[in-house]
């Protein structure tokens, strides 16, 4: 309600607790904003080859190490996933449980020791990554080649070409009529 400047309580729930039209209007918006977000992230992530990313990122003027390290968290997705996956597994045949028969705050206990050995094997990952690229001299050229790296086609520019319009527009829109869509005033 403070964000719309208005209150419009549908119904009294308990105590000092109402249910407005705006907490509604919002939470239908931040939930349409997931619905729609997730699943083209989802598509990306599954479709992009990283260092073909990598590489087009450089190409359109952006440093090669942000490129890079955009490259090397698109590759450790999967990685994350197969570890979770092995040390659920791993935790399951220890005796832990985690299905819904266990009451909430002993699944959130039982989870800290799959999510425990998760952190700490990706940071010794993120170690070995870091070494390794220290002793290759990583950063020490400004600029670098990539081993798989595509020439910009038309339908690359025309996507590129719709994405600034796409951005203009919202960026005018966020300008000149505010943030936020306000129905209540």
């Amino acid at each position: 309600t403070a964000l719309y400047g208005t209150r419009t309580v549908l119904c009294h729930l308990f105590w000092r607790y109402d249910l407005t039209a705006e907490q509604l209007f919002y939470m239908f918006n931040i939930s349409l904003k997931y619905f729609v977000a997730l699943p083209v992230a989802i598509l990306f992530i599954s479709a992009t080859n990283p260092s073909e990313f990598a590489a087009s990122l450089n190409s359109i003027g952006i440093s090669y190490k942000v490129g890079y390290s955009v490259a090397i968290a698109l590759r450790y997705i999967p990685d994350i996933q197969r570890d979770y996956h092995s040390i659920s597994q791993a935790q399951q045949a220890r005796g832990v449980e985690l299905g819904r028969s266990e009451p909430f705050f002993k699944r959130l206990k039982n989870s800290v020791s799959i999510l425990l050995p998760l952190i700490l094997t990706s940071l010794n990952r993120i170690d070995t990554i870091s070494n390794a690229m220290e002793l290759r001299g990583f950063g020490k050229h400004d600029k670098r080649t990539w081993y798989t790296r595509r020439p910009f086609a038309r339908r690359d520019f025309i996507a590129l070409a719709v994405g600034v319009v796409l951005l203009l527009i919202s960026l005018t829109v966020t300008i000149r009529f505010g943030r936020f869509y306000n129905p209540f005033v």
